[in-house]
């Protein structure tokens, strides 16, 4: 019997464990789409307790404790106390058995903390409180900290167009200052963030009341009066270019399908005049307008020379008496179901036939739609980049091992493994960076395999290395150009 989480946890091969000790272990940390909130790196202020750190908007924790007969007020509250809350999330762990929340919870106590110890009720104060110890006394474990002890070299946050970026604009400037004293001493200066374009709000015409709302912000930010669609796309140009300026190289749509309809001009002013004016639009309507905003946010992407994101497919906010007390991103969306192969096809195409198809990263959420995406990668690759429309890393529900290695084997029979940018944490917490700990750790077992196997020659053991490290590593470092 294999110990539990030992060094060569999840690596079933002497390959495998030579793959990732020797190579994938050391590379840095490429975390190119995130939800940290900026002004918590900038600041870099100490947690006040492991609940915050650990609990504090994790809807992947609240998620499994509501399913564990917690009540919410344990989850979400405001009148309950941090040792309350993380009593119930250390109750809740003996029963995640074979979900990724029980390795996350593990990976994440023994890299942060150093702490090997299982967390369960009859460890849960001892645990709580050394993790608050050492919380209030070890720099390393402020959010920077943590980032450096992680070895992340690089974070994309995700950025509305109205965000006036100060906090990123902070962290460039003291960064500046510290790499020359990091100079001095012959260490690596702090971690390099970078905004991330997410302009979902301005296409939202579904509910023209909060778009009318978002439409006044994004007039005020940018400074242009918009009172047609030539307006509003000139005020979001204005703010693409403000973002190019503070170093963004991405942008990142979340849409719950792709839209290709066929619109004129004309109509999609139209559009624009009734919810403007804040008239109710039909569903053809509302897919028009969302087709022809896909495409204006695209041909700016193409221009700039940015990487475009899409995540498709979730249906979110599926509980509205949840909703209506706790707002988005609680713990209550889920996977959809939607036949958009048509339409992600000819949206691709009406770029790539116009030459403005840039560097583009799709990410399915419905695991029924692999190799839909595994093979939709070659009809628009161009020679010109290797790689160059990526199928991103298993995502949201996706991002543990069996995904992972779904999302890999399908890659692998229908694409280019070799040329995958590898992993992300798409997460709002500091401690999530072990996600591509266990990343690496499954694509590691994967190759192991495959050469212990006889599938893939131990001669060309080399090439498998170097393999690894690019996907680890390299192949984000090249293709975002960081």
């Amino acid at each position: 019997m294999k110990p539990f989480m030992d060094k060569d946890f999840l690596l079933q091969t002497e390959t495998a464990q030579r793959l990732y000790h020797e190579h994938a272990a050391k590379m840095p940390i490429i975390d190119y789409h995130c939800h940290l909130v900026p002004q918590m790196i900038a600041e870099n202020k100490p947690f006040r307790s492991i609940t915050e750190l650990w609990l504090g908007g994790d809807h992947y924790k609240w998620r499994a404790m509501r399913s564990n007969g917690v009540p919410e007020r344990f989850c979400t509250g405001q009148d309950t106390s941090d040792w309350e809350k993380f009593e119930k999330w250390a109750e809740t762990v003996p029963y995640t058995f074979r979900n990724p929340l029980y390795h996350w919870t593990h990976l994440e106590l023994r890299t942060a903390f150093g702490i090997d110890k299982i967390l369960n009720p009859r460890t849960a104060r001892e645990i709580f409180d050394e993790c608050n110890e050492k919380l209030q006394n070890d720099p390393s474990l402020t959010p920077r900290g943590l980032m450096q002890k992680y070895n992340v070299e690089t974070v994309c946050t995700t950025d509305d167009p109205v965000d006036d970026l100060h906090w990123h604009q902070q962290i460039r400037e003291e960064n500046a200052s510290m790499g020359v004293k990091s100079e001095e001493n012959g260490s690596r200066s702090s971690v390099h963030v970078y905004p991330a374009w997410r302009p979902d709000k301005s296409m939202a015409v579904d509910n023209v009341v909060t778009f009318r709302e978002y439409v006044g912000k994004l007039a005020e930010t940018s400074d242009v009066d918009i009172n047609d669609f030539k307006d509003m796309v000139d005020a979001l140009q204005r703010r693409h270019d403000f973002f190019a300026e503070n170093g963004c190289r991405l942008s990142d749509h979340g849409i719950e399908e792709f839209y290709a309809e066929d619109y004129t001009d004309v109509e999609i002013a139209d559009i624009f005049d009734k919810a403007l004016c804040g008239r109710d639009l039909s569903d053809e309507e509302v897919r028009k307008f969302k087709s022809a905003m896909l495409v204006v946010f695209a041909e700016m992407d193409h221009a700039s020379g940015w990487v475009q994101q899409y995540h498709y497919g979730a249906i979110r906010d599926n509980n509205t008496r949840m909703f209506a007390q706790l707002g988005p991103d609680t713990g209550f969306d889920s996977i959809g179901q939607f036949n958009t192969a048509k339409a992600m096809s000819k949206f691709l195409d009406r770029l790539d036939s116009q030459d403005k198809l840039t560097k583009t990263i799709l990410y399915n959420l419905n695991p029924a739609d692999n190799e839909v995406v595994a093979t939709m990668l070659g009809n628009f690759q161009d020679g010109s980049v290797p790689g160059k429309i990526q199928w991103g890393s298993g995502w949201w529900f996706l991002d543990q091992k069996d995904g992972m290695t779904k999302q890999m084997n399908a890659l692998s029979l229908l694409g280019l493994l070799s040329r995958f940018v590898g992993m992300l944490t798409d997460s709002r917490s500091f401690l999530s960076y072990p996600r591509h700990e266990y990343f690496r750790r499954t694509l590691c077992n994967l190759l192991g395999n495959d050469v212990e196997n006889g599938e893939i020659p131990f001669e060309e053991m080399e090439r498998v290395e170097q393999m690894v490290e690019d996907i680890c590593y390299w192949n984000a470092k090249r293709y975002f150009k960081f």
